[in-house]
C-alpha cells in the first residue's frame, strides 16, 4: 500500500486561500504568501497564554482586515480599465 503525503495549510494559507489563482500569476501567488504568512504571525501569538476579551476581539477584526486588504490589492493587481466610448456609447478594454 502506498500512502501519498499531502501539506495540510497553515491557517493563514487557508484564510487567504493561497492555491486560488487562476490566472497562476506568480506575483498574486506571492502577495497572497505575504498576507497568509501576517495572518500566520498573528495565529501563533493568539494563541499564546495571554489570551484576553479585548485581545479576542481586536484579533477578529485584524483578521477580517487582512482578508480585506489582500482582497483589495489582488483587485488593484487584476483590473481592467474600462474606458466609455464617446462615440458609440460602448465600453471598451484598455
Amino acid at each position: 500500500m502506498q500512502f501519498k503525503e499531502t501539506k495540510v495549510p497553515s491557517f493563514g494559507e487557508q484564510l487567504i486561500e493561497v492555491d486560488i489563482n487562476p490566472s497562476g500569476d506568480p506575483t498574486i501567488h506571492k502577495v497572497k504568501m505575504m498576507f497568509a504568512e501576517i495572518a500566520e504571525i498573528m495565529k501563533q501569538n493568539y494563541t499564546g497564554e495571554n489570551k484576553h476579551p479585548l485581545k479576542s476581539l481586536l484579533f477578529d477584526h485584524a483578521v477580517g482586515e487582512i482578508v480585506n486588504a489582500q482582497m483589495s490589492v489582488i483587485k488593484v493587481l487584476t483590473i481592467k480599465h474600462y474606458t466609455e466610448d464617446e462615440t458609440s456609447g460602448e465600453k471598451s478594454t484598455n
